[in-house]
């Protein structure tokens, strides 16, 4: 039976891989999980617990070959195929989000943009035409994608979702404040920096206390 890796621990995995590409671009050969640490604020003892659960990639007192770690974990993370993603809703934050240039240096191509406003529907974005989102689900037939990316107001964000499912899509991005239902062999997260940000001043409102 495959050993059950906690998420705190996979969505951990991005930040080292993004770390080790910057420091194998900068001809970095070799680090401990001491240095990985400081530089990520995570304790060495975490990294070397987290890195286990994948295999050995280190010698002890020698640290780890930086090209050798990134390419083990661009394997782990899949980075080593391209995604095929589609963007719903094209308002501000759609726009933002399909437009995002790091996307395809990473193995992410969007392949599909989406909105229910007329205004929106025909217009072309990065060289792409922004489609009909009555037309979603006949396009993942014909033409299927791995991951939806979800930023339409709330109220109609369950069905986008629905649709985007039943086309077979895989893994669903939230950028919503509604709380969807997926299958259960869909992958889901949200996102709603409103959230985050309050989180944030909750801690700032402690510090102030603090001082005070």
């Amino acid at each position: 039976m495959p050993i059950e890796i906690p998420d705190v621990v996979i969505d951990r995995l991005p930040l080292y891989y993004r770390l080790l590409s910057r420091l194998e671009s900068e001809g970095r050969g070799v680090i401990s999980s001491q240095e990985l640490g400081e530089e990520l604020g995570v304790t060495p003892a975490q990294i070397r617990k987290d890195l286990s659960y994948f295999g050995r990639f280190g010698k002890q007192g020698r640290g780890y070959s930086v090209q050798r770690l990134a390419e083990e974990l661009r394997l782990i993370l899949g980075l080593d195929k391209r995604w095929r993603v589609v963007v719903v809703g094209i308002g501000r934050l759609g726009r933002a989000i399909s437009s995002y240039p790091g996307f395809e240096g990473q193995g992410f191509d969007i392949v599909g943009r989406y909105d229910a406003n007329p205004a929106v529907i025909g217009t072309q974005l990065d060289g792409q035409e922004i489609r009909d989102a009555r037309l979603l689900e006949a396009d993942l037939s014909a033409r299927p994608a791995d991951i939806g990316i979800v930023a339409v107001p709330a109220e109609y964000a369950q069905q986008v979702v629905d649709t985007l499912t039943r086309g077979g899509v895989k893994a669903v991005l939230n950028y919503t404040p509604a709380r969807v239902q997926v299958p259960p062999d869909t992958e889901l997260k949200h996102i709603n920096p409103v959230v985050f940000l309050q989180s944030m001043t909750y801690h700032l409102k402690l510090r102030g206390r603090a001082r005070a």
